[in-house]
């Protein structure tokens, strides 16, 4: 089954309220990791409100589209902790 933008968006309404890092490509060899929480879904971009802690601004933005493009991931953090031993990479796409 092909993956589309309905269906990360609809995998991501059911997952709003956990904890997640987004990890970025962010250039050439470069990437950035950002934890926080998934606050919210809109029909063309979902919002992280990250941890203060770890980051200066409080929410990030990212489409649908980063995620099908692969220029995101969404690792969460309930999937990572269920099975620690094995690949603990919870991809939405």
């Amino acid at each position: 089954m092909p993956v589309t933008l309905a269906s990360i968006k609809h995998r991501l309404d059911d997952r709003v309220g956990e904890k997640l890092m987004v990890v970025a490509q962010a250039g050439r060899k470069k990437v950035t990791k950002r934890k926080g929480t998934l606050k919210e879904t809109y029909p063309a971009v979902f919002v992280v409100d990250l941890d203060q802690d770890e980051n200066s601004f409080e929410h990030v933005s990212y489409s649908y589209a980063d995620v099908l493009t692969k220029s995101i991931e969404i690792k969460f953090a309930a999937d990572q902790s269920d099975d620690a031993s094995t690949e603990d990479q919870a991809k939405v796409s």
